[in-house]
């Protein structure tokens, strides 16, 4: 590993920083509001898979009388 002046080293992440494409504000509360719809769908189709399999476990089994 080569051993790198510090100075330079700030030089280039100062640099490379600068390369980034920052998102804007909107951007990025569009991009939250998404995953939280996101998460909720998800946790509402999970919610559902588990109620089905529980009555199918319970009607297979026969435990839900």
């Amino acid at each position: 590993m080569a051993k790198s002046n510090p100075f330079t080293f700030i030089q280039q992440v100062r640099s490379e920083v600068s390369k980034v494409t920052w998102p804007t504000r909107r951007e990025t509360a569009v991009t939250t509001v998404m995953v939280f719809i996101m998460v909720f769908i998800a946790s509402i189709f999970f919610l559902l898979a588990d109620q089905a399999m529980g009555w199918g476990v319970g009607l297979l089994l026969g435990v839900g009388n």
